[in-house]
């Protein structure tokens, strides 16, 4: 395969101020030094925390995407050469209860910002950030997952991750838009709460300082492979640096683990003596049970592979939250 190096100048983030897009951000800027970042936000989130670290590099505008006249004026704008689809109500356990509104907003702002581009006749490169929740409920035979395995989403939330995957790839087709779409598993992220791996470090947290006795805690059954946030957050650099316009990557973690394994695990640096109990509010009607992927693809096109070790992760992430909550 022909050795591709893209360079940019001017990258548009949706979602800037959410735990992903700030980490995206700061790892872009640490791997590009002459790159601007662009980026929308709707709720405030890590608006300050960027603002304050990098001033010069990072320009921000609320906006909602749900609204195609603004998203067309601000795209038009700034005409960045790359673009990273992340903002999305990723609420998998809400999704159950206000599907309409998350499926809605899901929809919508992917297709404004398609839309967007294919009308404006600009020619960025556009990541579509997606989920392994695509799969939703796999045989064992099927695992690791490749990227041909026919979505068959689980939830609420999924079916809206599914539908923003389908519409890319038939953007790209139909219209000639570059776009390339990640399907990332499961990765630590200590800024977002209502992933298992950050509720479980920030109740040890809590039982250390004596603000809470019992760890609370949902399906501890399903079997994922935990990618480290940095990990991960280079993995979606180098899509864009070396990706194959067109093509679907999965981006994950290789070795399984349960998900009470990953709880035992992290008790364990604890100094504490932990226990731990289900709380009936915390599972899911229906949950999916084997995340484990195929990366070979990814890996081959991009010479990309994980390099942070299991045990530091956790470590980075247990810190990392003793430092925010």
């Amino acid at each position: 395969m022909k050795e591709i190096n893209r360079n940019f100048k001017k990258c548009f983030i949706t979602g800037l101020t959410g735990s992903g897009g700030s980490y995206l951000c700061e790892h872009i800027l640490k791997r590009d030094k002459k790159i601007k970042i662009y980026g929308s936000y709707r709720t405030k989130g890590y608006l300050k925390f960027l603002q304050k670290k990098y001033k010069k590099r990072v320009f921000f505008y609320k906006l909602n995407l749900q609204s195609y006249s603004k998203t067309k004026k601000l795209i038009n704008k700034i005409k960045p050469d790359l673009i990273y689809h992340l903002a999305s109500n990723a609420d998998v356990r809400g999704s159950f209860d206000t599907p309409k509104e998350i499926i809605e907003n899901n929809n919508s702002v992917t297709l404004n910002l398609l839309e967007t581009v294919r009308t404006l006749k600009i020619k960025p490169l556009v990541i579509i950030c997606s989920t392994s929740e695509v799969y939703g409920i796999v045989k064992k035979s099927e695992t690791p997952i490749k990227e041909i395995l026919k979505m068959n989403p689980a939830n609420p939330y999924s079916s809206s991750k599914a539908f923003q995957d389908i519409v890319s790839q038939v953007y790209r087709r139909s219209f000639g838009l570059d776009i390339i779409i990640t399907r990332a598993f499961s990765y630590t992220n200590a800024r977002r709460t209502n992933l298992f791996q950050t509720a479980f470090a920030k109740q040890i947290i809590n039982i250390e300082r004596g603000a809470k006795n019992i760890l609370s805690h949902g399906n501890l059954k399903s079997i994922r492979c935990i990618l480290d946030v940095d990990d991960i957050m280079e993995a979606y650099w180098l899509t864009a640096k070396k990706g194959v316009i067109g093509e679907i990557y999965n981006i994950g973690g290789t070795k399984p683990i349960s998900i009470g394994k990953y709880l035992k695990e992290l008790i364990k640096l604890s100094k504490m003596k932990i226990k731990c109990k289900q709380d009936p509010n915390l599972i899911r009607p229906v949950d999916v049970t084997l995340q484990i992927p195929n990366v070979r693809k990814f890996s081959n096109h991009t010479g990309w592979k994980a390099k942070t070790p299991f045990k530091v992760s956790m470590k980075k992430l247990l810190n990392e939250c003793r430092q925010l909550y």
